[in-house]
């Protein structure tokens, strides 16, 4: 048994103990971000799981549909969206989920309700899909002001007011970013653990370069 690589391996920073070790800055957290986040997570790694399992589970071609764009859904566009969509819901942690694939904002029943919106597109650049080309999901994540009677005008707002925001790519690896508003960290899912590992910390844009002429 290689006792080095074990030692290397309780050192890794998982996305989850990150989001704990963040939501441990503020006393006054209840956790609920966490929980949603987790959710979120879950539905990359299954769709991941799909993607890299397309063509042998006939999941590639059309499903016979188009979207809100006009655009005709694959077949993992509407697993993705449905994993998704089902994976945000029992969260317990959303209101309002709004996604590219579906026409109206989907609204979450009371008993399941929290203070979180999300909007989502559940697999961009789907068209590559049949080609084996990178593709992946992107969201961003609102707070609402009131649960009792949320609207899409709750989430018809900047940018700059999102407390969070992130895409999974799936190609040859399997990468998350995210940003909670203190800089932009990349994860990197190990297949052998089933964890999305932080390998690339406080990601920034290069500096322009000055050329000579």
């Amino acid at each position: 048994m290689d006792h080095a690589a074990d030692a290397h391996r309780t050192d890794l920073m998982t996305i989850t103990r990150f989001v704990l070790n963040e939501q441990s800055k503020y006393p006054e957290s209840r956790g609920d971000f966490t929980i949603l986040l987790s959710h979120i997570v879950l539905g990359c790694k299954f769709v991941c799981s799909a993607v890299n399992k397309a063509g042998l589970a006939k999941l590639i071609g059309l499903a016979g549909e188009t979207n809100i764009q006009g655009e005709e859904q694959k077949k993992l566009d509407v697993l993705s969206n449905d994993v998704f969509v089902n994976a945000l819901i029992s969260s317990g942690r959303t209101s309002v989920l709004v996604s590219e694939e579906d026409e109206e904002a989907t609204f979450v029943e009371p008993s399941k309700r929290g203070k979180y919106c999300v909007v989502f597109d559940p697999l961009d650049g789907s068209s590559n899909i049949d080609c084996g080309v990178s593709i992946g999901t992107i969201f961003g994540i609102y707070t609402l002001d009131h649960i009792d009677e949320p609207t899409t005008e709750d989430v018809l707002k900047p940018g700059n007011e999102m407390v969070a925001a992130g895409y999974c790519m799936y190609g040859s690896s399997c990468m998350l970013v995210l940003s909670t508003g203190t800089g932009v960290h990349g994860f990197t899912l190990d297949p052998s653990l089933g964890e999305f590992i932080l390998t690339h910390p406080d990601i920034k844009i290069p500096k322009k370069e000055t050329f000579i002429q």
